[in-house]
């Protein structure tokens, strides 16, 4: 018995750069899986969050383009999955790891405020960069243990909601002077599959998921990050351990608004100030193979905050959701429709 509950699971189920990937949509014609050549300014780099000693490491993606979603013939496919549509990405960089709870803690616990306090800093008179960073509105106080007594030593962060994962990511581009964000549904997938077409980035056998993630079969909690193989792209734990909020809203027929002749650039279907539901990838050490699947979709919902007793629930944390958590990307040039993005929730009712 899982030591908490949770909403009623679901049945979802290195690139060279010159290769081509034939894949086939839902229609009887063939579309090539295209990557684009990587700028040659884009590597691999290490960030350090300053004021702290924490650092995460950021690994290149190019862009391209690809089918997003999975064709009727995968086995464990959910109708909101299809069809299948070409859509072009941008290169971006993204997180080799998910977000661990000591990247976030400085921010939710204003623990970069608390230090320079306490070493002396002029508040008043610090870089404008800082001042917009210490202005940011951070969480307020957890219900209870928000590691749920999973530790916190290289685990990753759970149990917080779309908008504290947005304002985290605002936080950190103000600190670092660089632009942070989720990925879209779009970069996620992209990423995720890392040029391939089958079930998961490693195949179509999810006998070999023991190799690459953490899942119902093999754990009874999150896990550290980084102890499975990576996706061919270097990616950890992009299947399984915690599923991985993005940006867009939900909707289960997102796919059919694209066109179908030709690639849609860029989309996305963009945050407002309702709570719900917002779209995770990628599966979690609670679900089944089906759902650790690279086109699979999950929502979330009310149900992962039932036992939050607070009148209006936290906007910051979850109570229910110890199987999602988060990582960041950083795009090579952002476009335009989410420059200066930040997450229009505040705390009043009828945001749901």
């Amino acid at each position: 018995m899982r030591p908490f509950p949770h909403a009623p699971r679901f049945r979802v189920a290195s690139l060279v750069l010159v290769s081509l990937f034939l894949v086939r949509p839902a229609t009887a014609q063939q579309a090539v899986f295209t990557p684009d050549p990587l700028p040659a300014d884009m590597k691999p780099y290490t960030e350090t969050i300053p004021g702290t000693n924490v650092q995460f490491e950021m690994i290149p993606i190019p862009g391209g383009t690809f089918l997003i979603g999975s064709p009727e013939s995968e086995e464990g496919r959910n109708d909101d999955e299809g069809p299948q549509r070409l859509v072009k990405v941008a290169p971006f960089w993204m997180a080799k790891y998910e977000a661990t709870w000591a990247e976030y803690d400085p921010f939710a616990f204003s623990l970069d405020i608390k230090r320079k306090k306490a070493d002396g800093v002029d508040l008043d008179n610090q870089p404008e960069s800082e001042k917009r960073a210490d202005a940011i509105t951070r969480p307020t106080p957890p219900y209870a243990d928000e590691t749920f007594g999973y530790g916190r030593k290289n685990q990753p962060v759970i149990c917080i909601t779309h908008h504290a994962a947005m304002e985290y990511t605002r936080w950190l581009s103000e600190k670092t002077g660089k632009t942070y964000r989720l990925p879209t549904e779009a970069e996620w997938e992209w990423a995720a599959r890392a040029g391939t077409s089958t079930p998961y980035s490693f195949g179509d056998d999810p006998s070999q998921l023991d190799d690459y993630a953490w899942y119902v079969e093999n754990a009874e909690k999150p896990m550290p990050i980084g102890k499975k193989k990576p996706n061919p792209w270097g990616l950890h734990d992009i299947h399984g351990n915690v599923a991985e909020w993005v940006l867009d809203h939900y909707n289960p027929r997102q796919y059919e608004t694209y066109p179908e002749n030709e690639p849609v650039v860029g989309p996305v279907n963009m945050p407002d100030d309702k709570e719900y539901p917002y779209v995770v990838r990628g599966g979690s050490w609670d679900d089944d193979p089906e759902a650790l699947r690279s086109a699979a979709r999950r929502a979330s919902n009310k149900e992962w905050s039932v036992q939050d007793p607070q009148r209006p629930q936290s906007i910051w944390w979850h109570t229910d959701a110890t199987f999602v958590g988060f990582r960041v990307i950083r795009p090579y040039k952002e476009q335009e429709n989410l420059v200066g993005l930040k997450s229009p929730i505040v705390k009043v009712k009828g945001t749901k």
